[in-house]
């Protein structure tokens, strides 16, 4: 009988071992890490798209929001994640991730009615594992916006690129309103954080993918990469993984992040408020 006890409780220990083995490999798997890039990999193919999908009925339409990648071989861990913010609010998270594979996609899709801005940002990483060599990695980044109008006084249409005359109207009035709204924030931010803006150039969030080709603000292009991946790493696990970790009890309604680059070249700051009202400051030095 002690014996057929003491079996039942070894099987007991160990599943209860294998299954925090397998929760911890699952975390450690969904955390965004920055190693040092390798030089000798890339990505094939990445890209973030926004479309006007179809109309639902005469005050809805849908918007398909897709995220894609593919590396030029199979690597140990493959992931994306995508934010999407309408109007400058943050309305969606899209995150997948694969072990040994080259690619990797994802859609989504969202209801809208009037007319309105969609902005979404993607960060594309995988690691390199190759028996005792150091880890590596490959990152990128990548983004799209599109604009839907949707007004009693015209057709409903959407654009990515405002070409006639009525486009750049209602374009330069969504942009406007939207600015406006979005720095009152980053006003409350500095001023709680007693920041002094002219010490800093600002890019917001959803800005990002245009350095792909430049380097950072205050930075080299050779450190510009290790500066981006590890300003991602620390986004997905205070930002990314907190806003959706937040007890709230109404949709995500958060404002695009701002992120400061000291002009100096020394640091970074990325302001935000979350869901429920907190403000945050993550700091970043080179």
């Amino acid at each position: 009988m002690k014996r057929v006890t003491l079996y039942g409780l070894v099987c007991s220990l160990l599943i209860f071992v294998v299954f925090l083995y397998f929760l911890q490999a699952s975390k450690e798997a969904e955390v965004v890490k920055y190693f040092p890039i390798d030089p000798d990999s890339q990505f094939s193919k990445y890209g973030t798209t926004l479309s006007f999908a179809s109309q639902a009925d005469e005050d809805e339409y849908e918007v398909v929001w897709d995220m894609y990648s593919t590396s030029d071989q199979t690597q140990y861990l493959r992931q994306d994640v995508s934010l999407l913010y309408v109007n400058g609010r943050l309305k969606g998270i899209m995150n997948k991730w694969k072990e040994n594979t080259k690619e990797i996609e994802k859609q989504s899709s969202i209801h809208g009615e009037d007319s309105q801005k969609y902005e979404a940002i993607s960060f594309h990483h995988g690691e390199i594992h190759e028996g005792e060599e150091p880890i590596r990695s490959i990152q990128a980044t990548s983004s799209d916006v599109l604009y839907v109008i949707d007004s009693p006084h015209s057709n409903r249409t959407s654009f990515h690129q405002a070409d006639t005359k009525e486009e750049k109207d209602w374009k330069q009035r969504l942009d406007h309103t939207i600015q406006q709204q979005v720095e009152v924030q980053w006003e409350e931010l500095y001023s709680y954080y007693q920041i002094p803006p002219d010490k800093y150039v600002e890019v917001p969030l959803t800005q990002l993918s245009t350095f792909k080709d430049k380097p950072l603000p205050g930075a080299s292009e050779k450190n510009s990469e290790r500066i981006l991946g590890q300003l991602w790493e620390g986004l997905y696990k205070n930002y990314i993984l907190a806003i959706t970790d937040t007890p709230s009890k109404h949709p995500i309604q958060s404002y695009i992040p701002i992120i400061l680059f000291d002009k100096n070249g020394k640091h970074l700051m990325v302001l935000f408020e979350d869901d429920t009202g907190k403000k945050h400051q993550l700091i970043q030095y080179y």
